[in-house]
């Protein structure tokens, strides 16, 4: 039966005029030139720049320049995909707008508790770590210190460092957990991880050829990208990304992929490479001399052990980050999409390029909370212990609007990611799915093919019942 409500087919749809990508109100000035200060932690969503309009031409001139790609199967069209009207996502963006601003309302010292609290128990597993060491050429103490600091190293990264950063905890006004003042025990220095991560992928999530944290410039995460014979090792590299995370992170700030071509700032690449030796300079120093040196004749085993440890975060670093983008349901999408974008289809961009997985409050702990991938990018700069709060609320948006709520155990996540990686090392030609099948990717194109499908979706005036694109997921599948 065809609904009298909101209709949806591509026609109906009237959108948006362009916008300029500096003119985007949630976007600060700054961060659109590269700033990579200490006033980069977060996305300021008041600020609005007061002249000038950077075109993505130029955001490439930053070191995101676009090769290899070609934009076949990703979504250039977010409210035909979505199966919402401009009303609709305005609507959606509205109420997730609400939901920020409770947070923020309620912020307050239960908060404050809790992040003291996560300080305080980290730093006592390293100092726990780091004097069981001192007893480490014996092996139980050597396994009982390596995962006191593994344990240690990972709550500083995910929960603290990786969470403080984006500013989540600036609203306490305390200097020491202050995305400005924070120095994480990473080799890439905050303020690389800031613009690389904060303003780049944030910013750009998933935008095959602006954002760089599809494929890490190694492997190949979508078809969109141009296959060549390199990526038929990309199984080997996978492993050693995880293994060597930190070290690709560090690299990644650099943006080896643009010196490799030849189209990079020779001065601003020259002072990113001299921080980012400073760093690595202090990582390697505290990890692998100063510590183990101070258990003396221990020092060998305390620097298997450091060894060790930095291991183990960087698999669970690179494990909880890849299952949060690349499941299958965290979709790609075009540099034609992000052209005319508003601020709440880039809240639906967030939705639908993200993927959560099940924790519970100790996964979730030891995550970041980036278990609520989804939440995340949809509030970034939000405290981490309310994005369970959120994600029910969440939930309840995507019921509303039927939009998917991507998530899974984290082996089924992790295992459609290791597909995805293995699939991909393979020519096109070699892969039997389609833009309209293929699981690990989608667009609007596997819709429009359907003809008249489009014609049963929307809300039904009657029963205020709305069927969209999770219903027309379902009806693909079945």
């Amino acid at each position: 039966m065809t609904l009298s409500g909101h209709v949806i087919s591509p026609s109906d749809i009237d959108f948006p005029p362009v916008f300029c990508i500096e003119a985007h109100p949630w976007t600060r000035a700054t961060e659109m030139l590269g700033d990579r200060g200490e006033n980069s932690g977060h996305l300021d969503t008041d600020a609005r720049p007061q002249h000038g309009c950077a075109s993505v031409g130029r955001i490439r001139g930053l070191g995101m320049a676009r090769t290899g790609y070609r934009d076949e199967m990703a979504i250039t069209d977010i409210k035909e995909y979505s199966h919402l009207t401009e009303a609709d996502v305005e609507a959606l963006g509205a109420e997730l707008d609400a939901i920020r601003a409770g947070i923020e309302e309620s912020r307050g010292a239960r908060d404050a508790r809790y992040i003291d609290r996560a300080i305080k128990l980290q730093r006592s597993l390293a100092i726990a770590g780091r004097v069981v060491l001192f007893g480490s050429r014996k092996r139980p103490a050597w396994l009982l210190g390596t995962a006191l600091m593994g344990a240690a190293k990972i709550i500083e990264n995910m929960e603290l460092g990786h969470n403080v950063i984006h500013g989540q905890w600036d609203w306490m006004n305390d200097p020491e957990i202050h995305s400005s003042n924070w120095e994480w025990d990473n080799t890439c220095p905050s303020s690389g991880w800031k613009h690389s991560h904060n303003y780049v992928h944030h910013k750009f999530t998933n935008i095959v050829g602006l954002d760089s944290d599809v494929g890490y410039g190694i492997l190949r995460m979508t078809r969109d990208q141009k296959w060549s014979p390199v990526y038929l090792a990309q199984p080997f590299y996978n492993v050693l990304l995880a293994l060597l995370f930190e070290w690709g992170v560090a690299l990644h700030h650099l943006d080896v992929e643009s010196i490799r071509r030849g189209d990079y700032d020779r001065a601003e690449t020259l002072r990113n490479a001299k921080e980012v030796g400073r760093k690595i300079a202090r990582q390697v120093g505290k990890d692998y001399v100063v510590f183990p040196a101070l258990t003396g004749p221990a020092w060998k085993s305390t620097l298997t052990a450091n060894i060790t440890a930095n291991v183990i975060r960087n698999l669970w670093a690179y494990g909880v980050i890849f299952c949060g983008h690349f499941p299958d349901g965290a979709e790609k999408f075009t540099e034609e999409e992000f052209d005319r974008e508003t601020k709440a289809e880039w809240y639906l961009r967030q939705m639908l390029g993200s993927a959560n997985f099940h924790a519970g409050p100790v996964l979730a702990f030891m995550s970041g909370n980036l278990c609520y991938q989804i939440e995340h990018h949809a509030f970034p700069d939000l405290p981490s212990n309310r994005y369970a709060e959120i994600g029910v609320k969440m939930r309840a948006l995507c019921d509303k609007y039927d939009l998917p709520y991507t998530t899974g155990s984290l082996p089924h996540q992790y295992g459609l990611t290791l597909r995805t990686i293995f699939k991909l090392a393979l020519p096109n030609r070699f892969l039997s799915a389609s833009a309209d099948d293929a699981p690990e990717t989608a667009s609007e194109l596997r819709f429009r093919i359907r003809g008249g499908m489009k014609e049963v979706f929307g809300v039904d005036p009657a029963t205020g019942k709305r069927r969209g694109l999770r219903t027309a997921l379902a009806m693909i599948r079945n």
